[in-house]
């Protein structure tokens, strides 16, 4: 059963509004592929896992912290008596393992992720075992991207590939023992102990006067250029009331310290003429609170 959703991670929507309102330094536009081809293998990841038998506990994107040291595990199986940490990787093309260093298909040394996997094993068994726990634990680097190869000296147990992900289900699947009380306090323990990091420091600098005002397309994150909210490029049609309150949503999460006012949310629609329009949005889904020049609206 699965304990912990998965989410899509804040900084991941952060950047994409970002990225329909700013130009990225080459830098950021780099870690916004990193971050988004990651996410997407960790979704493929989840669909697959929904074969594994009830009788399991899963929880996804866990970060946890064992003295002082902060590790992650993308997903993490609880069976009897042994759980299973995975590292779920999207890489994509041609890599190679020489020396015991990886280099990806142009040829740049990357970090092993063998020794991240090893890193995180550790950390995670002495917290378990400071939580009171003694599970075998079994971790593995699992690889589910069909346009991957590796070219690897020797075979390495911990190493899932694409071609494997079947059998390695089957594995899981073979001989389940129904889980007790006990590991489900186990889960309970870890999901209260998920950290929930502010994504704003890893973001690239910004502030409500430079960044491109308007609303954008829900489908394809295309400027509206006019009251009709409908999109030029893919013909998606909104309500407006729909896209104003979507708007509004991406002003909280980019500027969570500045208040939702008419004026704000009429300077960032930019494409809705009518402060009357925003302001009629605004009374039936929030609540308004002061007066005159100090009046804002806060979620209901």
């Amino acid at each position: 059963m699965i304990f912990k959703q998965r989410s899509e991670p804040l900084e991941l929507v952060l950047y994409r509004l970002l990225n329909a309102r700013m130009d990225f330094s080459e830098n950021d536009k780099k870690h916004f592929w990193a971050i988004s081809k990651g996410y997407e293998g960790e979704v493929r990841s989840d669909i697959w896992l929904l074969n594994l038998t009830d009788h399991w506990i899963v929880l996804h994107d866990l970060l946890l912290e064992y003295n002082q040291s902060i590790f992650q595990i993308d997903t993490l199986i609880l069976a009897y008596e042994k759980v299973y940490p995975l590292d779920v990787k999207n890489f994509e093309g041609d890599y190679v393992v020489k020396d015991d260093k990886w280099y990806n298909p142009a040829g740049v040394l990357q970090k092993n992720p063998l020794h991240q996997l090893e890193r995180c094993e550790t950390l995670f068994n002495k917290l378990l075992h400071e939580l009171g726990y003694h599970f075998t634990i079994e971790s593995y680097l699992i690889f589910n991207n069909p346009e991957f190869h590796l070219y690897i000296p020797s075979k390495h147990p911990a190493i899932i590939f694409p071609t494997q992900l079947n059998r390695f289900l089957k594995k899981l699947n073979s001989g389940p023992i129904k889980l007790h009380k006990k590991y489900f306090q186990l889960a309970t323990q870890l999901a209260d102990l998920h950290i929930i990091e502010s994504p704003y420091p890893k973001l690239p600098p910004y502030n409500f006067e430079t960044l491109k005002k308007g609303i954008t397309c829900l489908n394809c994150s295309t400027f509206l250029t006019d009251e009709t909210l409908i999109c030029k490029k893919c013909g998606c049609i909104e309500e407006a009331e729909e896209a104003i309150l979507r708007s509004v949503n991406e002003f909280s999460l980019l500027f969570p310290d500045k208040k939702i006012t008419v004026d704000n949310i009429y300077d960032w629609c930019g494409s809705i003429k009518s402060k009357k329009a925003i302001r009629r949005v605004l009374t039936k889904n929030f609540v308004l609170l002061g007066k005159a020049r100090a009046s804002h609206y806060v979620k209901q």
